[in-house]
């Protein structure tokens, strides 16, 4: 029976349209109408399952280290920096899984010969083996590279980000000092602090470079928290009368690191190659730890006689400095959306 509350017109067409519950079924007949209901069925669909079958509506968005991480694994030049430092880290750990000698194990009569079988590098002055002190000097390198990037990233991060957020007297007390070391020459700095260390380990020459390596990451890491600190969902929190560490831990740091990985990735190439040329200079490692930069700077004497002694050495250092830099490249393509 008609409802009598919905008025029916001409020819018992109902104006107002089905009434809810109420099934619309295809004309069949290829018009408009079966058009508009294939239409809404699609855009159900979609609202449904999401456009990729997930969930629609609630579906979770990517946050920005997952995107990251999904166009890092479709970079290739993320995939050979890594495997080339994977490979450098193992060798570094466990060096006797591909060269099975003694680096300092030596024979003067042997000295500056070149390649032969089992030695494929050949010996330098000493009479040591050129392809063993290349394996072991990746320990040292990696070693000093690791932990002056990760003392340096904490300390500049911490001190950077304290000051970013809190501003005031603090915030310019830390620039000035910044700028303070910023005005030391690396190297003059390094001859200068490392000459009265008479300690052979690689301590302080790690302790050298994150005194002069925080002030970069300080000034980064400040920069981002003072960027991310007026964001509206950090002032947002402020104003449901969150506390400054709930902020400072939840809010703001999770969204200012990024910038502050990238610095401390590709910087962790460059603090390698910092203590190779400390020790070309004489004021890094020192004997008898073995460290590409003391073997480059016994081969630099004979680079003419000898060559072999110098490319080795040299090679690794350059292909671990190389590495790390295209490590940090890849990373600020995937943490920068502007970039993309």
């Amino acid at each position: 029976m008609p409802d009598p509350e919905r008025p029916e017109g001409p020819g018992g067409y109902d104006p107002v349209g089905p009434r809810p519950r109420e099934a619309v079924s295809p004309t069949g007949l290829g018009g408009p109408m079966d058009l508009a209901l294939e239409q809404a069925e699609s855009v159900e669909g979609i609202e449904k399952t999401g456009p990729r079958g997930g969930t629609g509506p609630g579906r979770k968005p990517r946050s920005l280290w997952s995107d990251a991480w999904h166009q890092l694994r479709r970079n290739p030049v993320f995939i050979i920096s890594s495997l080339m430092i994977l490979f450098l880290v193992i060798i570094s750990i466990w060096p006797q899984l591909i060269a099975s000698g003694d680096p300092l194990q030596c024979d003067l009569s042997k000295s500056q010969q070149g390649s032969s079988p089992g030695h494929p590098f050949g010996y330098d002055t000493q009479g040591c083996d050129v392809y063993t002190r290349t394996v072991y000097g990746a320990r040292a390198s990696i070693t000093v590279g690791v932990c002056a990037t990760l003392g340096a990233a904490l300390l500049g991060s911490l001190l950077g980000g304290l000051a970013g957020f809190f501003g005031g007297w603090g915030d310019a007390l830390l620039s000035r000092v910044a700028d303070i070391f910023f005005g030391i020459p690396v190297v003059l700095g390094g001859l200068v602090f490392l000459s009265v260390v008479t300690s052979t380990t690689v301590w302080p020459v790690v302790g050298f470079i994150v005194l002069l390596g925080w002030p970069q990451i300080a000034r980064i890491g400040r920069g981002s928290v003072i960027t991310a600190k007026q964001n509206d969902y950090v002032q947002a929190a402020r104003a449901l009368g969150a506390g400054n560490g709930r902020m400072m831990l939840r809010h703001v740091a999770p969204n200012a690191v990024a910038p502050v990985i990238v610095v401390a990735t590709i910087a962790l190439g460059t603090y390698i190659a910092l203590e190779a040329t400390l020790s070309f200079l004489g004021v890094g490692l020192r004997p008898p730890t073995v460290s590409w930069g003391i073997d480059i700077s016994n081969a630099a004497s004979q680079i003419r006689n000898a060559p072999h002694m110098l490319l080795w050495p040299a090679g690794a250092l350059s292909l671990t400095v190389l590495a790390f830099i295209m490590l940090g490249d890849a990373v600020r393509d995937a943490l920068d959306p502007k970039l993309r």
